[in-house]
C-alpha cells in the first residue's frame, strides 16, 4: 500500500510526542505505524478521551481506564493506566481502591452470567 507522505509525517510527529509524554510508544502504535491510515484515527480517538480536562480530571480518567483494563484482562494496559494514574497524582490507596472495585465488578459479571445459567439449567426461578 502506498503511504501518504503527509500522514506519515503527522504520524511520526505524534508518535514522537507520545514517546516524550509517556516515555515509550505502545506496542499497538508501533505495529500500526506501518499503516498511518489506521493509526492516526486510533490516536484521534485516544486523544479525544484523554487530552485535556474537559469534565473529568486526568487522574480520574486514568483510574477509570485502569478499571476497564482490569476488566479486559490486559496486563499491558493495566500497567500503562496504573502508571498514568500515578503520574497524574493518584495515590497508592486510590489505585488499590480502583483495583478492588474493578476486580469486584469482574467477579459480579461472572456471578451475574453463571448464576442465571445455573438457574436455567436447574429449573430455578428468578426475576429480573
Amino acid at each position: 500500500m502506498k503511504k501518504d507522505p503527509e500522514q506519515q509525517e503527522e504520524m511520526e510527529r505524534r508518535l514522537a510526542e507520545e514517546e516524550k509524554i509517556v516515555g515509550h510508544v505502545p506496542v499497538v502504535h508501533q505495529i500500526l505505524s506501518d499503516r498511518p491510515d489506521m493509526l492516526l484515527p486510533n490516536l484521534d480517538v485516544s486523544e479525544s478521551m484523554f487530552a485535556g480536562e474537559k469534565v473529568l480530571p486526568h487522574k480520574v480518567k486514568h483510574l477509570i481506564a485502569l478499571g476497564a483494563a482490569v476488566a479486559g484482562g490486559s496486563p499491558y494496559c493495566i500497567r500503562a493506566q496504573m502508571e498514568n494514574a500515578k503520574m497524574f497524582g493518584a495515590t497508592e490507596d486510590e489505585v488499590l481502591e480502583a483495583l478492588q472495585i474493578a476486580c469486584y465488578m469482574g467477579m459480579t459479571r461472572g456471578q451475574s452470567i453463571s448464576f442465571r445459567v445455573f438457574a436455567d439449567v436447574f429449573g430455578k426461578e428468578y426475576t429480573e
